[in-house]
Formats: structure tokens, sequence, C-alpha cells
């Protein structure tokens, strides 16, 4: 028992680093730096960095609900 909460705690971890550096890599094709100031570089690489991290976490959150879910369906049919 306690050895799946460890097993889930990793695919938890390393599907969060996948999804946020998953959407830090399609976040550099937008130009946001026709939206942002000039000279403010540092605030830039902070936006990219929360917005890599909330879209990341956002789809990562989905994906384990739904294999959480598909693992739970087929006790429906017991």
């Amino acid at each position: 028992m306690i050895s799946d909460f460890g097993s889930q705690s990793l695919l938890s971890i390393i599907s969060h680093l996948a999804f946020i550096a998953l959407a830090w890599w399609a976040l550099q094709a937008l130009h946001f730096d026709k939206l942002l100031r000039a000279h403010r570089v540092m605030q830039a690489r902070v936006l990219y960095i929360l917005l890599s991290i909330v879209i990341g976490s956002t789809v990562s959150n989905f994906f384990l609900d739904y294999l959480l879910w598909s693992q739970q369906l087929p006790t429906l049919f017991q």
C-alpha cells in the first residue's frame, strides 16, 4: 500500500516536470516581446516561467486525473 503511494508520487513529479518543460517549449513559439515593455527582460523571463508552471501543472493534473479515473473504471462493472 505504501509503495503504491511512492510510485504514484514519483509518477506525479515526473508528469508535472515533463508537462512544465513541454509548456516552456511551446511558449517559446510565441512572441511576447511585442507585448512587453522595453528593457523588462527579467520580468519577461519570470512571466514565461510562471505561465509554463500554470499550463504544465494544469495539463499534468488533467492527465493524472484521467489516468486515475481509467484505473477506477473497472470497479464499476464488478
